[in-house]
């Protein structure tokens, strides 16, 4: 009786990673409309600088501001899901709304210094949107004195 089951769980699994390995066949004329479609309708999203160096700056005013301006050079709207910082001492905000091919969008980061250490740092945002290029990280950094 141990050998029938044995036999049968077997004969099973047999068949199941064969049905796994199986692949389907897909016809070169509906890979072309496929990547015809994906290429004529996408979003890209290109910033003028993805690097902003502070430079030196006091510690009795901690907070300094700067902006990342991009565009859309797609062809379908962008939109930006997210946008994090490496640190808490850093924070991005973004434009919230779809922008539309050919039109342009900021996204501002603050570095807050207050109660850091001072000397060089270097922080990390990154852009994820639905571009073709899903991520992008862009760098600040400074010397507080």
């Amino acid at each position: 009786m141990k050998k029938v089951i044995f036999l049968a769980l077997l004969f099973f699994a047999c068949i199941s990673a064969n049905a796994q390995t199986q692949t389907q066949k897909v016809s070169t004329s509906e890979v072309k409309a496929q990547a015809t479609t994906k290429a004529d309708n996408f979003a890209e999203i290109k910033f003028d600088t993805l690097r902003h160096d502070f430079g030196k700056f006091s510690k009795e005013d901690p907070i300094v501001n700067c902006s990342f301006k991009f565009t859309n050079v797609g062809t379908a709207p962008l939109v930006i899901h997210q946008a994090f910082a490496s640190c808490g001492c850093t924070v991005p905000t973004y434009t919230k709304a779809p922008i539309k091919p050919g039109e342009s969008g900021v996204i501002d980061v603050t570095y807050n210094g207050r109660n850091k250490f001072p000397g060089h740092f270097q922080k990390t945002i990154t852009v994820r949107s639905n571009a073709v290029s899903e991520v992008t990280r862009l760098v600040i950094e400074g010397t507080m004195e």
